[in-house]
């Protein structure tokens, strides 16, 4: 009796148990179904679609450049003695003739002085040989003494006249010595660092010079090319001579130190004779004007050899492209708006754009931004851009 009792029981206890798991696993299964009859793909995404056109843009060739006053001039001083005076101050501007140093001129003073006393000496001297040649010259012409004497009193006389102009020859010497002790400057310019101080023994051994002094109304940047670039210049530059190939460049720039651009346009000049053959590169220099006194010998920066593309390059935006394994790529837009990655052949850039002469037609559209979402095959919703307006906001 107390064995039916106790299954009776069980059953009434199981019973709900097993209907409630039931129907939390019906529930799920039903969930479960409507979940993946409810889900759809996504659609394409709409992303900005751009038509390449032919232009014409400017870009630039740069290289690395040493700036250089047209004229820097050691003043170093042509006598030795004790540096008496400094007249001028370091990053002073001077003009020619003006006086820079003055080194103590008391011993070529003296110098001097002994050389004029020289002279007078020599002078009396030779006067006195002139009057022995007069006063023999009737003797002989009477015959009363030989002419041996009038000779040997003419040679007297021809040599104290060489001891004057040798005297003279001496104080002139002088002269310039104790010019030199007043060193003034050759050209206009400015000047540079002053090594020495008063009291210091300058002299012609010297290693160092008294200052630079440099002309910089016109600098030259100097630059050099490398072989490829030097062939690519000589055969794109119009002209049969390297020299009328250089008359024919376009005004270059000169990008400074800070990035910016120098306001004065300047022009190549110069090309060295051969390369040099450690480097593989061969010189060019480029003249600037320099009124303002801005560019300073040992200033650098980058000389900028403008280049026009022809009418058949294609600019892309640089901000249309990504880059992988050092590639750059854009995402073409073909049939049913499908996209593929293409990568370019870049000949040239500018600061926002890409400039391709191969591989993109005109007429060519590309995604121009969320590439990052894109891969090869993708489906979107092209959103044409107006290329005008586009390049209102990034300019050539």
């Amino acid at each position: 009796m107390n064995n039916v009792f106790s299954q009776a029981s069980l059953h009434k206890q199981t019973g709900p148990l097993i209907a409630l798991l039931f129907a939390i696993t019906l529930y799920s299964c039903t969930t479960s179904a409507g979940g993946e009859q409810g889900q759809q793909a996504p659609p394409p995404p709409a992303l900005p679609v751009l038509s390449l056109t032919p232009t014409q843009a400017t870009t630039f060739q740069e290289f690395s450049a040493t700036i250089e006053g047209k004229v820097n001039v050691d003043i170093r001083p042509q006598v030795d003695g004790y540096l008496d005076k400094i007249y001028v101050e370091e990053g002073a501007y001077v003009t020619q003739g003006q006086s820079l140093f003055k080194i103590n001129d008391r011993p070529y003073s003296e110098q001097v002085n002994n050389a004029q006393a020289n002279i007078q000496a020599a002078k009396a001297n030779m006067e006195k040989a002139a009057i022995e040649v007069n006063r023999l010259q009737p003797l002989v012409q009477n015959n009363v003494i030989s002419d041996v004497q009038l000779k040997a009193a003419q040679a007297a006389y021809d040599a104290a006249k060489a001891q004057v102009n040798q005297a003279t020859a001496a104080s002139n010497n002088a002269g310039i010595n104790l010019g030199y002790t007043l060193v003034k400057a050759p050209v206009s310019g400015y000047i540079g660092r002053i090594p020495f101080k008063t009291g210091s023994l300058v002299g012609r051994g010297e290693a160092q010079p008294l200052t630079v002094l440099s002309d910089i109304k016109e600098v030259y940047a100097y630059f050099s090319m490398s072989e490829s670039d030097f062939l690519q210049f000589t055969n794109n530059a119009p002209g049969k001579t390297v020299t009328e190939k250089l008359r024919s460049l376009p005004p270059v720039e000169l990008q400074l130190a800070d990035k910016s651009i120098y306001a004065a346009k300047g022009k190549i000049e110069l090309v060295e004779g051969q390369f040099d053959k450690t480097m593989g590169t061969i010189s060019f220099r480029a003249t600037f004007p320099n009124e303002g006194g801005i560019l300073r010998s040992g200033n650098t920066g980058k000389v900028r050899i403008p280049r026009t593309s022809g009418g058949s390059t294609v600019a892309v935006p640089q901000t249309a492209t990504y880059e992988l394994q050092d590639k750059v790529y854009v995402f073409v837009v073909g049939d049913s708006n499908k996209v593929a990655s293409k990568p370019l052949t870049i000949t040239g850039h500018t600061t926002a754009y890409y400039l391709v002469d191969k591989g993109l037609q005109p007429g060519t559209k590309i995604v121009f931004a969320g590439m990052d979402r894109l891969t090869d095959g993708a489906v979107i919703v092209p959103q044409p851009m107006s290329a005008d307006s586009l390049r209102t906001a990034l300019p050539l």
